[in-house]
């Protein structure tokens, strides 16, 4: 069966409905919305209005499509209003009891063919469905927020959903010019189930102090291309509103992951509910402004004063090593590059002297500032000569004992006071700073790949670093036009601690077959705004180094919900490795 809609019923005109009654409405469709009283009415017509006035004023719309637009939508306080309509789709408050209410009056009211739908970001649609006589032609239609904009929506299904009514929601939402991808009716669906664990780990550093709110937003900004940190996000969306989703995951999933973090009810007592309520885990200029002002939060600060660094050295001769000496060396430092043999010098200096060549083909640098910074690198295959660096920086194999040999070297050879950094990813910066006689001079420097490009640096202390090393570091990344976050030595610091735990969410609903990789791809760059997918960005980065990270945050922390996904230790074990080899969780080789 397929049906014609021409008439869509909207029930709630609140932000999202008035979003849905707009985007269908946009697209020549009839609107009969209904609320509790005329009050509620103006005010959903009121965000109406407001949203088509700034589409007219940004030139996505003209007056007379804005009156025509509005001519389509009709209002009214009563369910009956509905009995003529083709499509329902309910966006009331996030409550089952209201939801299983509406669900039961429609049920009475719409003809036997008209689908029912429910807009809810994270109930079960199947609790819901069986308020009605048929629970076959109920669904979700998960619209995300503003609706006029995103193009994301999540059609859930339940285990009685018809055929047809997926097939025939699809086509609607195709009609609209949205993005649909069905799915399986469980907590949080796609988008949701995959978000709020992130978001609720960065709550849950932010609350044990490990990292400022500051540092936790700026870390998934610029280490991860997100277009807004979690803290940030949270704050947007509301507190009340995450800490619901949150819950409602929980009782249905029981991975502890999901317990909204203890710091998300307190907030909301005293009233913090993000931007709405003019302050969260920011503080607001007013409520509902996104302008944050200054406020009494506690924010890095970097005791110590910093000590003087020109003379730089860095070992290793991989893409990490040549990206760093790169920026180094642009930024006036000399810089001393140890191989572990001539030849490898060779090769370093030669692919720095080409991504120099690239720059200056590209015009971001002028051919006299390339010589000058190729003037400035000294390669060499002893220790000895980073007896004069005052920042000695190692960036060799992810191998612990490796990575050990190589500080005990430093430690006989660098001048007393010398910065000692490591580039590690995921090891204990201690565990090096401990094969020294001085771990109050070592600390961890993790830069980003390519250096030369990203803009963050995870600056780690460990407990015994010495708080002007601490100092130096910032310094030094301010200096190069980085951008430093603070964190304690712990795995994966803040970015592959909230990143590799969402990854393997991921991993684990295809695993379930609960969605196919393109849907869960599409739900997270279309809904969320991320710049790669969770299968994409783990084909970049190689399925075995993402295991290896997550091994070590599953060893550090214990926690039964970091525990790596099968799917993704039998992909490594048969060779599947992402884009290096050919095949991961795609296949590259066409």
């Amino acid at each position: 069966m397929t049906r014609e809609i021409s008439t869509v019923g909207i029930v709630g005109l609140g932000t999202m409905g008035a979003g849905i009654a707009e985007v269908c409405a946009r697209s020549g469709l009839r609107v009969v919305a209904v609320e509790v009283d005329e009050a509620a009415i103006a005010k959903g017509r009121g965000h109406i209005e407001h949203s088509t006035a700034r589409a007219v004023s940004g030139g996505k719309l003209d007056e007379a499509g804005r009156a025509e637009l509005l001519g389509r939508i009709s209002c009214t306080t009563s369910l009956s209003g509905l009995a003529e309509v083709d499509l329902v789709i309910e966006a009331v408050p996030e409550n089952l009891a209201l939801k299983a209410e509406v669900f039961a009056q429609l049920d009475k009211i719409v003809r036997p063919e008209v689908i029912l739908a429910s807009n809810t970001s994270s109930l079960s649609i199947t609790e819901i469905s069986v308020h009605t006589g048929r629970p076959g032609k109920v669904l979700g239609l998960h619209f995300f927020n503003p609706a006029p904009v995103l193009k994301l929506v999540e059609v859930v299904r339940t285990v009685v959903t018809e055929h047809d009514v997926v097939d025939d929601a699809v086509a609607f939402l195709d009609g609209l010019g949205k993005t649909p991808v069905v799915i399986g009716d469980r907590a949080g669906f796609i988008a949701n189930a995959l978000l709020f664990g992130y978001l609720n780990h960065a709550v849950r550093m932010y609350e044990s102090r490990y990292a400022t709110r500051e540092d936790l937003d700026a870390a998934m900004r610029y280490g991860c291309g997100y277009p807004m940190g979690p803290l940030a996000l949270l704050d947007l969306i509301g507190l009340d509103t995450a800490y619901e989703i949150l819950d409602t995951m929980y009782h249905q999933s029981r991975n502890r992951l999901h317990a909204p973090a203890p710091i998300l009810k307190q907030m909301i007592t005293a009233g913090l509910l993000g931007r709405k309520s003019g302050r969260g885990f920011y503080t607001y200029e007013a409520a509902d402004s996104p302008v944050v002002v200054a406020d009494s939060a506690v924010s890095a600060v970097v005791g110590g004063s910093p000590r003087e660094v020109r003379r730089v050295g860095v070992i290793g001769t991989g893409t990490m090593a040549t990206g760093i000496v790169e920026v180094f060396a642009k930024a006036g430092n000399d810089v001393v590059l140890r191989a572990r043999g001539a030849d490898k010098a060779e090769a370093a200096l030669g692919k720095i002297r080409k991504s120099l060549d690239k720059a200056v083909s590209k015009g971001k640098l002028a051919e006299a500032d390339r010589d000058a910074a190729l003037g400035r690198i000294h390669t060499t295959v002893d220790f000895e000569a980073l007896a004069d660096c005052d920042l000695v920086i190692e960036a060799v194999a992810e191998e612990l004992s490796v990575k050990q040999a190589v500080f005990r070297a430093l430690d006989e050879v660098c001048k007393p006071g010398a910065v000692l950094a490591t580039t590690t990813s995921s090891l204990p910066v201690i565990e090096c700073a401990a094969a020294t006689s001085r771990p109050a001079d070592v600390i961890g420097l993790h830069f980003f790949n390519p250096a030369q490009v990203m803009k963050l640096v995870e600056i780690v202390s460990t407990i015994a670093t010495s708080p002007d090393v601490v100092a130096t570091a910032h310094a030094v990344c301010t200096r190069l036009r980085k951008e430093p976050v603070h964190c304690g030595d712990r795995a994966g610091f803040i970015v592959n601690a909230l990143l590799f735990p969402y990854l393997n969410d991921a991993v684990k609903m295809l695993e379930a077959h609960y969605a196919e990789a393109d849907d869960i791809d599409t739900a997270m760059k279309v809904g969320c705004g991320l710049p790669m997918g969770p299968f994409e960005l783990l084909d970049v980065v190689g399925l075995d180094v993402s295991l290896a990270i997550e091994r070590t945050l599953y060893l550090e922390f214990r926690e039964a919900g970091f525990a790596p996904a099968p799917l993704l230790e039998h992909l490594v074990t048969a060779g599947r490795l992402g884009r290096k080899t050919g095949q991961g969780f795609r296949d590259y080789t066409g």
